[in-house]
This record gives C-alpha cells, structure tokens and sequence, in this order.
C-alpha cells in the first residue's frame, strides 16, 4: 500500500542517516521513533557538520527528502496524545533543530568591527543557503495538512517562524553572499510561510491582525536580532542592518508604537554611523519611525529631541545622499514639536523664532556657500518644501534668501537645469507668501530674470523642453513680481533693450 512504501521509504532515509536503532536495514513494519527524539539526533550531526562539506550537503539533502516523504500527523505529533507539556517539548525541538539547520548557512563574521569579508568568505554560503530553504520549504508544505490541533500548531509555527524570517530575508536580497539560486529558494521559503501560517503579506506576518488579536512574529525577531543590537558587535556581521531595516520598515502603526523601545537605539546606531551606506539606512529607519508613531509617543521620554539633534547635525556635513534623506526626515518631524508657521494667524506680538526658522536658517547658510553640483541639487529641490511650510514667516528670511536665489540662477546646470528651475519655483513660492516686501526687490530680481533668459535663449546646449521650461518659469516669474509691484515691473521694462 502507500502508506507501507511511505513507510519503507522512511525508513530507508534513517537507515542512511544511521538514525535507526537497527543494525540492518529496518523493516517496512519497523516502528518510527518519535519525531522529537529524531529531531534531537538531527538537531547533533548538523551541529557536527555546521561548516560547509561534501558531508554537510549530503545531510541537508537527506533531510529534505526525509520530511517530503513523511507523514505530516508523525511530523507535528508530540507523542499518542497531545498533552500541553509534550507540544513544549515538541516546539522546543523544532526550535534547536531549525537553528541547528540555518546554521550551516551562518555567515561569516567579520574579524572586528572595521573591516569586511571579500566576496571569497561567502563562496560557499549560496549553495548552504538554497538547500537550508529547500529542507524549510518541505517541511513547511506539510503545515496544513494536519487535521485537528490546529491551535497548537499555530503556536508551534509562530515559535519557529522568526528564525525562519531572518534567514530568508538575510538571503533573499541581493548582497555579496547571495546568487539567483539562493535568492529564489530564500523567496519560496517566505511564501511557504506565508501560506503556512495564513499570513498575506510580510507586514501581516509581523504584526498580525490587531482587529482579531492574532499575534505576528514582530516580538520574536526582535528577540532573535537582540544580542546581536549593540554597539560591540553589530558591525560583525553584515546582514544584521538589513534585516533589522527590512523587519522595521514592515511596520506601521499602531504596532511600531509598542515597540519604539527596542527599535529607536540601533536606528540612532545605525544613523550616527561614519560610513554613509550605514548612516542612510538609519535615517530611513528614523523616518519611518517618525512617520508611523504618534506624536504624544515620540515627545515621551524626550524621544522627539534626540531625533531632532541626530539628524539636524547633519546638515553641516557635506554627504549628498544623506542630507537628501535628512531634508526631508525633518520636515516630518518638525510637525511634531509645533505647528507649521503658514498655519499661524496674525498676532500683535513679534512672533518667536522656531525650529523651523532655525533649519531652513542653516539650509540658507550652507546653500550660499556650496559648491558641489549634487549639494546644490539636493539643496535646490528640497527649498519650496520648505518655503511653502513657512508661508508667510519666511519674511524672516527673505534677505539671505534673496541672495541664494540670486546666486543660483546665474549659474548653469545642465543638462537639466534642475537648481535654475528649483530656485525659480521657489521665487514663485516665496513672491506668493511674502508679496507686500517683494516690491523693495523687484529691481534686484528682474534683472537676474532678464539676464537668465537672454542667456537661455542663446544656449545652444539646452534641450528646447528644458529651454521651454525655464523660459516660461522665468515669465511667470516676471508676472507675478509686476503683479505684487502693481505694474512697476512693465514701467521698468519700457527702459529694455
């Protein structure tokens, strides 16, 4: 019969992994060992043969054919009956066999916390990898094929799946230790338990179903990643940051709230970092802490502050790619501390000075300075953000402002003109909020308009929709510096050439 062959088959497969207690081959009657004590006997070769061999290999494949054959009721039954203390017992096994099998794929640890492993370290990491997730995979198929029990099942799945998550996401992404084989075998793992547990998708996965008290797998992770979380010994190894990016940027409210404790340290770690990989991707992680906890929660414990002096002293580095990121962090978490000061109304008093006022001060400043093309860029295309935030208070500022907007224009940026176009938008936003003292400025800013458009006209690098965009930009420009100036800009113009 079918099940006499499954039988034999199983058989046969502990017989050549010497797990039988049988000196000759075992019978198609031969009764199978529990599945913990099996577990426990697996759970010591891998250990033995962790590091990758001919043998290791052997046995991974062996354990992969054992669980596509077995019985799913042997699989997950404890013993006869199912007593609360033997499915301990049997989650306990599953959990020390599962960390037993990953560890065959363990990456290499770097020899301190400065330098990195060459691509030759993880040669054999790939292949380990891929065969880890087939055995996973299998064993994950026969999840739901189990009747009854389903309650201890759930709880025996979410005590394995956390250790599963972090494999699959160490190696389904595309680093130095993964090839294509290892990443396809990783992503069908993760949707082998996504379909184990009935999960839709890996934010389901984490945090669960709040509506129906259904518990995710966030807690667990964290307590997975935890010893590794620490200033000493983080940087040894190169795929924490990323699963610990990839689980945090899975959650959302109102989940991420209750764990900010756990999460907010290694984002701040990460966000001080002097390598500009490693500081961008905290900055990531902070903004999305910021954009997915309650405000009342971030100014608890002086947590906003902290944000704010993290991030605010990067503005005086000269890092493209992370002021890009900073810019528009804070933007978010300025809303935070107060009001944006365009929702302000009028008051009699003088109107304090803000943390708004003190980032686009320092902005401004280095704005006037800078040199670099990608800076100015950066800087260029976060302004009208900024602008339009302030609305009117940007009278404040309109003095250095003027000057940046000045400076700007009479500089090219080909191909694309992206800082002449950015800063004539800004001139647009700014004339709109700060109109009755743009009149003193008219003279000053339609020369520079004028100048600019003689000097489009005449480039004959420019594209024409990029000739078209700053010429038309320039124009509207114009307009509305004569409407603010009621008609003096068309008095001035009388006296062009």
């Amino acid at each position: 019969s079918l099940e006499a062959d499954l039988r034999m088959k199983l058989s046969s497969l502990l017989h050549d992994l010497h797990l039988s207690s049988s000196s000759e081959k075992p019978l198609p009657s031969h009764p199978l060992p529990p599945i913990t004590e099996l577990l426990s006997l697996l759970q010591k070769k891998l250990i033995c043969a962790a590091l990758p061999s001919t043998e290791s290999s052997s046995l991974i494949g062996q354990v992969e054919q054992l669980f596509q054959a077995a019985d799913p009721e042997w699989l997950f039954s404890p013993l006869s009956d199912y007593q609360g203390c033997e499915w301990v017992e049997l989650r306990t096994a599953y959990s020390s066999f599962i960390s037993a099998l990953i560890g065959c794929a363990a990456l290499p640890l770097c020899e301190d916390d400065c330098s990195s492993l060459s691509a030759a370290a993880y040669q054999s990491i790939p292949s380990q990898a891929a065969a880890v997730s087939s055995v996973l995979t299998a064993l994950l198929g026969k999840w739901n094929d189990v009747d009854g029990v389903r309650e201890h099942l759930t709880e025996l799945l979410l005590a394995v799946a956390p250790t599963i998550c972090v494999f699959y996401v160490t190696h389904f992404q595309d680093q130095a230790w993964t090839r294509a084989t290892s990443r396809v075998a990783a992503q069908r793992l993760h949707e082998a338990l996504l379909r184990a547990g009935g999960w839709r998708d890996s934010a389901h996965l984490l945090m669960g179903d709040t509506d129906r008290e259904d518990r995710g797998i966030l807690e667990g992770i964290l307590d997975v990643l935890q010893p590794q979380l620490n200033k000493e010994s983080w940087q040894r190894c190169e795929a924490l940051k990323l699963v610990f990016a990839w689980t945090l940027l899975q959650v959302t409210r109102p989940v991420l709230s209750s764990q900010l404790p756990r999460l907010l340290p290694f984002s701040l770690l990460l966000n001080d970092h002097y390598k500009p990989e490693n500081c961008m991707l905290g900055v990531r992680c902070l903004h999305h802490i910021v954009q997915n906890t309650p405000a009342a929660d971030l100014r608890q414990f002086n947590r906003a502050e902290v944000l704010y002096q993290a991030l605010f002293r990067h503005l005086h580095t000269s890092e493209a790619a992370v002021i890009q990121l900073v810019l528009t962090c804070l933007l978010d978490l300025l809303l935070v501390f107060e009001k944006p000061p365009s929702s302000l109304g009028p008051s009699h008093s003088r109107r304090k000075s803000c943390r708004h006022d003190d980032v686009l001060r320092l902005v401004l400043t280095n704005m006037e300075v800078e040199h670099k093309v990608a800076l100015r860029r950066i800087y260029a295309s976060a302004l009208p953000l900024y602008i339009e935030r302030m609305g009117v208070a940007v009278c404040r500022h309109l003095q250095r402002l003027e000057r940046v907007v000045l400076g700007y224009l009479e500089v090219k940026d080909p191909p694309e003109e992206t800082s002449r176009l950015k800063m004539l938008e800004v001139l647009q936003k700014m004339t709109r909020e700060a109109w009755p003292r743009m009149q003193r400025r008219v003279d000053t800013l339609l020369r520079c308009l004028l100048r600019l458009m003689v000097d489009v006209s005449s480039d004959s690098s420019l594209s024409d929709s990029v000739r078209q965009q700053l010429m038309d930009q320039s124009s509207a420009s114009i307009h509305l510096l004569d409407t603010c100036s009621r008609g003096r800009v068309q008095h001035l113009l009388l006296q062009v050439d």
